[in-house]
């Protein structure tokens, strides 16, 4: 009679905390509601390059590696809970304008999209998922740069801009990671 082989993944989360720089966020509050701001906050919400699709391409590498590069894993889904709570502040920036919170991103065409994994872009091999991730980041940075320059409330531009911080400080560990693999 043979015996079961058990197969367990050893790397603890235990005790892991987001991936964001050690800054307070501005308050979440907006000058008056604006469908327009809604609309360009739901792309960075839930678009091809948004928190939506930064979350579940981080969990998805994270799983990936988590059972033979579990120091890495533990990084990856730090930065997945800082995009997390990037995500969190996005949707009350939303509601607060008037919009709602629906997986659809809104754009000024009038076109609608929701969210799919098809935005993702998943690489079998570490190093090409921490280019990856890098470049994602690196878009993430340029779409809320151009949002700062079409939204005319500084109280969602602070929020925008202390968002990039941790997105140009996850770039900074990604790079970290690539050295490490190097």
């Amino acid at each position: 009679m043979s015996e079961k082989t058990t197969l367990k993944n050893q790397c603890s989360f235990m005790g892991l905390r987001p991936a964001m720089m050690d800054l307070p966020y501005p308050p979440l509050q907006v000058n008056e509601p604006n469908p327009v701001y809604a609309c360009l906050l739901s792309v960075d919400y839930c678009g091809a390059v948004s928190e939506m699709s930064a979350i579940t391409q981080y969990i998805n590498n994270e799983n990936r590696l988590s059972h033979s590069k579990c120091p890495m894993a533990k990084t990856i889904l730090s930065i997945a809970m800082a995009e997390m709570m990037h995500l969190q502040k996005l949707g009350e920036l939303i509601v607060l304008s008037g919009g709602n919170i629906d997986f659809t991103a809104k754009f000024p065409n009038g076109k609608k999209r929701m969210w799919t994994p098809e935005y993702l872009t998943l690489p079998e091999h570490t190093q090409k998922m921490i280019l990856t991730d890098i470049e994602s980041e690196k878009a993430a940075i340029h779409q809320y740069q151009m949002h700062i320059k079409a939204i005319k409330d500084d109280n969602i531009n602070a929020v925008l801009a202390r968002i990039i911080q941790d997105e140009e400080y996850h770039i900074l560990i990604l790079q970290n990671l690539l050295k490490e693999i190097a």
